[in-house]
């Protein structure tokens, strides 16, 4: 593993104990100030940190208890300033009675390297669907 590599692979990490933990302001940290989303929920985009992180806070209110964050066999692209990772991700959350309500979601996220620190600048979530029916796949397996 590269140097670079492993450095992201602790920000991700860093990054999947933040969410967690619902640590919103910590989440934030690991982005860059002019971040551009593409968030499953929501708007067709998020630009910007400030307006990325109300968004965050009202994920992170839906579901009152614990969260499930969870990477799967990322894949690194890596340049000396720029880094495009993609994988698998298991997310879901807890219920007000406490169960656990989770699918699979893809993710790509692509970082740049800003003062020695690698910060995400864009993200892009997805979730597949029926085109036919237009209804989410929530039950897909890796």
């Amino acid at each position: 593993m590269s140097n670079a590599q492993a450095q992201i692979q602790q920000q991700l990490d860093s990054w999947a104990a933040a969410c967690r933990s619902k640590d919103v302001s910590s989440i934030m940290s690991h982005y860059a100030e002019d971040v551009v989303a593409y968030d499953a929920i929501g708007p067709l985009r998020f630009q910007g940190r400030a307006a990325y992180q109300a968004h965050w806070q009202a994920c992170m209110e839906m579901c009152p208890g614990p969260g499930l964050f969870e990477i799967h066999k990322p894949s690194f692209l890596l340049s000396d300033e720029l880094a495009v990772v993609h994988y698998l991700f298991h997310c879901g959350g807890s219920d007000d009675k406490g169960e656990m309500h989770s699918s699979w979601m893809r993710v790509s996220q692509c970082f740049r390297r800003q003062g020695g620190q690698w910060l995400i600048g864009h993200e892009h979530f997805s979730m597949p669907c029926d085109m036919e029916s237009g209804k989410v796949l929530f039950d897909l397996q890796p």
